[in-house]
């Protein structure tokens, strides 16, 4: 084991009962969305096509969800066997780039998909392509 004071600073078992944490509450979320996501798929079959768009919107929606809280839950694993208090900040900086960066894409994404979405169909029945 280092002599590093940052490792230190928490008994053994602490750490253990955090990741040990973080694990269940990674494995209820994963459990969760898949009941999510057969509880869409259920209703999505019960729905006309004609909604086609938003349950594409929707889906993203979901997608997008599920990778911002599986990386929220990525940084709680890194942090936890952090050797220092640069390397936290490291991460957290890193990790909040990166989330600014996904979120800036993923809002421009959702705005395409909705107005896409909101959009009559291109298709007007007329003999036009």
């Amino acid at each position: 084991m280092t002599d590093n004071p940052f490792n230190t600073m928490f008994p053994p078992e602490m750490r253990a009962f955090a990741e040990q944490s973080v694990a269940q509450a990674r494995k209820a979320f994963d459990e969760l969305m898949a009941a999510t996501q057969r509880t869409v798929s259920t209703f999505e079959g019960q729905t006309g096509t004609a909604q086609w768009g938003f349950r594409g919107l929707q889906q993203k929606v979901m997608t997008f969800s599920e990778r911002n809280i599986a990386a929220s839950f990525d940084f709680a694993q890194q942090l936890l066997h952090a050797k220092d208090g640069e390397e936290v900040m490291r991460l957290h900086a890193e990790f909040v780039k990166a989330q600014i960066q996904a979120l800036t894409e993923q809002a421009r994404d959702l705005t395409q998909s909705a107005t896409a979405a909101a959009a009559p169909p291109s298709g007007n029945g007329k003999g036009t392509a």
